[in-house]
Parts: C-alpha cells; structure tokens; sequence
C-alpha cells in the first residue's frame, strides 16, 4: 500500500473488529473491517484496504511506527478512528489502567496537533501518550482494604455485581481464605461466576449467594469475618430501574456490622443521580453517622473536587 505517513499509536487488538461507517463523519452507510496483520492492523473499507497500522506491542501499550490512510480517504475522520479504536483495544481509555503509547514525532504542526487532540505529547525525540490511572471510588476502597488487612481469612462482598470487588477479595484471602457473594440478581451472579472462572479462581475458594444481603447473618457467624463490601446503586450493564434502596441497603449494614470482627471493615460506596435519587445515600449517611464512636470509626470519604452525585465510598471500622 502506498501512501504517505501519518503516524499513530497502537498495540494488540481483536483479529476482526466489523463497524458501520455511520460512526464517522462521512455520508455513506457501508461496512468496515478492521483487522490484524503480521505488522500492526489494516482498516478495510468494504474489500478496499484504505490504510494501515504498523507497530509493536510494549508490556502497558504499544510503540507505533507509522499509520497510513490513503490520500483520497483523509480528512475524512478514518485516521482519527483508527487511532481511537487501536488506543481502546490495547486499554488507552481504561481509567484503570496505565498504559504507555509511543509513535515517532511528526514533522509538522498539523499531524502534532492531530496527535495532541489524543493526548500525545513531544518528549525525548517522540511522542509519547502517558495515562496514569484515575483514583476511583472503587479502586479507594480496595486500596484501603488490601493495605490494612492482613491474611483475611473470611471477606463478604455484599453486592458482587459483575464480580470485580469478588474478584478482587479472592486475590486478597489467597490462598487459603474463602469469600462469600451476594446479589439478588441471577444476571449478577452469572456474570460473577463467569469473571471468576476465566480468571482461574478455584471454586472452593468463594460461594455465590443469589439472594439479599440482609440475610447475610444466616451465611456468616458474628465477629468471623474480617471485611464486608458493599456497592450500592445498580448492576453496571443492566436495567437502571434496578437498583438498591435504604429498605434494604440499612437491615445490609446491620448485619455486616454484627458480622465482621473486632478490626474489620465494613466498606460501603453510595450513590446518587437523576435515576435513583438522593433518598439511599442521605439515609445511609444518618444511619452511619449515628453509630457510636466506642464501637466504630465511621470515614466519610469526599471527594472535594468531584461532583455531588459522584460515587461517595465510606469505610467503618469495627473496634
């Protein structure tokens, strides 16, 4: 294929990724390919190769040596969806992943402009796309946990979701804990299990609970577990009108409390929004700040330059 250079960052994605060109800013409605080569990918347009990527994958990204789009497809938004797509593919969008991309530096202000508009910047004779992982709500919580928990040998995760605190508690008991997971969803608990095997845990090492997380009590013995998770809201990918409420969300925090030891952690993240409201989080926030200081520390932990509605994780330790 002959055409100029237009470098552009990249790394490894799936081997046929088909998409409608409705996604770009051009008229026609057809079908695009894009697919991996020996060298990098190649985008096809029906069965036209209309330009390519070539590089070499890194351990947190990949280093691009040249992209090309054929001269009578530019300026037509394919360079800028080949780049979006390669960065998505290999992470460059993950907010919890920190990925490196390189490519060599253009030698005009547009292409380093073009390249700008995706977060690449000149640095030692290249550019250089750096992203370091946003602090999450969730990722707070198990931050926390993991520095201050030694050995647990019994962790809840209260509302497991798609798994990822579950996922996350089994690292934290291996190899010889046991993690318990509730959801009142099927869906949750499929997609739980399903995250769970493809990350090879042993199933003797975690039980599933279809059902409330206020009946926790009736799977866990007071004062036996070292820690409780709770992720309030909705199930991520599933029907929004679906989602936790303080009817049950306080009986949970009960019984967590009654559950976790002397030096456990209850861990809750409360939210709010157009869908849910306010109602949850402000009768939670009553709920917690009442408890006694000779029994618990209560943190509440705000973010003080993110929005009203975002994500508010709060940590209560048992004394």
């Amino acid at each position: 294929m002959k055409c100029g250079p237009v470098f552009l960052p990249l790394t490894a994605a799936p081997p046929l990724a088909i998409v409608r060109e409705e996604h770009l800013p051009v008229k026609e409605e057809l079908f695009m390919e894009l697919r991996r080569t020996e060298q990098g990918f190649a985008l096809y347009k029906e069965k036209d190769c209309i330009g390519e990527c070539t590089l070499s994958p890194a351990p947190k990204g990949a280093q691009l040596t040249a992209l090309c789009i054929l001269p009578r497809w530019r300026r037509k938004g394919y360079g800028s969806y080949l780049l979006k797509e390669v960065l998505r593919s290999f992470g460059g969008y993950d907010r919890e992943a920190a990925t490196v991309f390189t490519a060599p530096l253009p030698e005009n202000a547009a292409e380093l402009a073009f390249w700008g508009k995706f977060g690449f910047a000149a640095e030692g004779g290249q550019l250089v796309r750096r992203r370091t992982p946003d602090l999450t709500a969730v990722k707070f919580v198990q931050d926390f946990l993991a520095a201050r928990l030694v050995h647990p040998q019994l962790c809840v995760d209260a509302t497991c979701g798609n798994g990822g605190d579950t996922a996350f508690l089994c690292n934290l008991t291996a190899p010889a804990g046991r993690v318990l997971a509730f959801d009142v969803q099927p869906e949750a608990i499929r997609s739980t299990r399903t995250r769970l095997e493809q990350a090879n845990v042993p199933a003797e090492r975690y039980e599933l609970v279809c059902g409330s997380h206020a009946d926790l009590l009736q799977y866990v013995q007071p004062g036996t577990a070292d820690a409780v998770m709770f992720n309030f809201g909705w199930l991520p990918g599933a029907d929004h009108g679906v989602f936790s409420t303080a009817q049950s969300s306080i009986p949970a925090l009960q019984a967590a409390l009654q559950a976790v030891r002397p030096g456990g952690i209850v861990s809750a993240i409360l939210y709010s929004g157009a869908v849910i409201g306010s109602d949850e989080k402000q009768a939670v926030l009553r709920f917690l700040r009442a408890l006694p200081l000779k029994s618990f520390t209560v943190l509440v932990c705000d973010f003080a330059n993110w929005a009203e509605t975002a994500p508010l994780p709060c940590l209560i330790l048992k004394k």
